[in-house]
């Protein structure tokens, strides 16, 4: 069973009909020995950092995910949670993540050409540096759906797959059996759900 963690941000349902498309059982859910039972976590989350993180420590989700990474459960992040694995983010200001992979979130701005719109939305192909268990069941150049103003940066030791717009962007990083992915796989087709059923099936 996959538990989706809800902490009042994220694409939850949408999450949720992914994973039963590809045969899976998925939950939606704040119970903390839900998720301790749970085979696989999936962490997902929109909008703002600040808020993002604040409400996952207020809920006391934030230490049921990080006993259970310590047990060696697989977890994954999706786009802003993605986001909140990291050190630390500097989205308006200076924010503390759950700091489970090394790194840093920062603007696309800034960055990027300036001509080139942000928040960065769109198909764009994926590129991988190494090889990783969650891209078993895709090719290099599938494309996948972004929607993002900000990146992760500092984390090159972490980085699975990578994306371009104007620049080299972290699509994806991976410590140990902490996963991240900077896009949605939930809006990517039958690339996502492939994504998906890579990680549902992984084993220990």
């Amino acid at each position: 069973m996959i538990a989706i963690i809800d902490y009042g941000v994220g694409n939850l349902f949408s999450l949720r009909s992914s994973f039963q498309k590809i045969g899976a059982e998925a939950v939606v859910t704040s119970d903390k020995k839900v998720i301790d039972n749970a085979d696989k976590i999936i962490l997902p989350g929109v909008g703002a950092f600040e808020d993002a993180i604040f409400r996952l420590k207020q809920t006391g989700l934030d230490e049921t995910l990080k006993q259970q990474v310590q047990k060696g459960k697989y977890a994954m992040g999706i786009c802003l949670g993605m986001q909140l694995l990291f050190d630390k983010s500097y989205e308006y200001g200076v924010h503390q993540g759950l700091g489970l992979i090394q790194g840093t979130v920062a603007p696309i701005k800034g960055y990027v050409d300036p001509a080139l719109k942000i928040p960065h939305i769109g198909w764009n192909a994926l590129h991988f540096p190494k090889e990783h268990f969650l891209f078993s069941k895709i090719k290099e150049g599938d494309f996948v759906y972004f929607v993002h103003s900000y990146h992760a940066t500092r984390c090159d030791d972490a980085v699975i797959a990578v994306t371009e717009y104007d620049k080299t962007l972290t699509a994806s990083v991976a410590k140990d059996n902490v996963l991240g992915c900077q896009f949605h796989p939930e809006k990517s087709g039958d690339v996502g759900l492939n994504i998906l059923r890579a990680f549902v099936e992984k084993k220990d």
